[in-house]
């Protein structure tokens, strides 16, 4: 089952917070939804799981429109909020009894949906703990183990990995790309890194619009042209090297990252063949090249320019 958003627009009285925008999540994918505080993020996700109502355009879960059916699409709905609410003073196994009773599981179904999101959500040492007395990280669990205790086929998680330690975000990412090959999984999140680990797609919004739509790979692409290597030369002067640097036929650019170690990226021309060209040109002018490695642009460097361009 997958989501639909059509023309999507959302005002706070005469402030816009969602600007028309579109995207789908297909079955099977994990989308990343990135965006600064206030882009829209959250607005977005409430309206799709129907907490609020939208004022302008569609989301359809499947064939289900949100704002006309809402109880019949929140039954394919597994929905974790950034502030995890959970019942404190309850065991997880009452808890996540009363969350699948809540959630219309039928009866003979209830015990073994639990059993089941005790093992997939890897609760088995805390099952009989009070909430209030477990870390964050298994608090968390237990809200992914209460969005899919009725088994919907769209998971949307809004910052799930807040507050954890790096250990704990390993494991709720690891958790969330196994659930993700058998759900359409909508995930917002701060950290751009385990983003580009967990997503197979990301959509940027930024002041209500989409901005970017497309793979980590995809958005490089468009937004990095031309290969880009770090070097290091250990006989030359830092003014030598810029110098003759200006000679290099494939740089499109380069910028000075350490002028004392004299460390220098070097971004080429298109698709031009960098690393050969700089070994060629370091031969050729007779550097003694201790240093000359790929560098990979990181999903936060997309979204800083991005965000910051817009």
């Amino acid at each position: 089952m997958n989501i639909l958003v059509k023309n999507l627009t959302k005002f706070y009285g005469s402030v816009l917070a969602v600007d028309n925008i579109n995207f789908e999540v297909r079955h099977g994918e994990i989308l990343g939804f990135l965006g600064p505080n206030g882009a829209g993020k959250t607005t977005t996700m409430k309206i799709i799981t129907s907490y609020l109502a939208p004022t302008g355009g569609h989301v359809l879960i499947g064939d289900i429109d949100v704002e006309e059916s809402p109880d019949e699409a929140r039954r394919h709905i597994g929905y974790l909020p950034e502030n995890n609410p959970l019942y404190q003073e309850m065991f997880v196994v009452d808890f996540l009894q009363y969350m699948a009773q809540l959630a219309d599981v039928p009866k003979d179904r209830i015990n073994s949906r639990i059993n089941e999101m005790i093992e997939v959500c890897g609760l088995q040492e805390v099952k009989h703990k009070r909430i209030a007395h477990l870390s964050k990280g298994y608090q968390q669990r237990v809200g992914l183990a209460q969005a899919l205790i009725h088994d919907p086929e769209i998971l949307i998680l809004d910052e799930p990995t807040t507050g954890l330690d790096p250990r704990q975000i390993i494991e709720i990412r690891e958790l969330i790309k196994k659930i993700g090959k058998e759900k359409t999984v909508l995930l917002s999140s701060h950290i751009l890194a385990e983003v580009e680990a967990t997503c197979d797609r990301v959509v940027i919004i930024n002041n209500g619009k989409i901005i970017a739509d497309g793979t980590a790979s995809d958005l490089r692409t468009q937004l990095f042209q031309g290969q880009r290597y770090t070097i290091l030369v250990a006989n030359k002067s830092l003014e030598e090297i810029e110098k003759q640097l200006k000679d290099l036929a494939s740089l499109e650019n380069y910028k000075v990252i350490d002028p004392e170690q004299k460390i220098i990226s070097i971004q080429g021309k298109g698709d031009v063949d960098l690393a050969q060209d700089i070994f060629n040109f370091a031969v050729a002018h007779g550097w003694v090249l201790t240093l000359l490695a790929p560098e990979q642009t990181k999903l936060e460097d997309i979204f800083i320019q991005l965000t910051s361009d817009n």
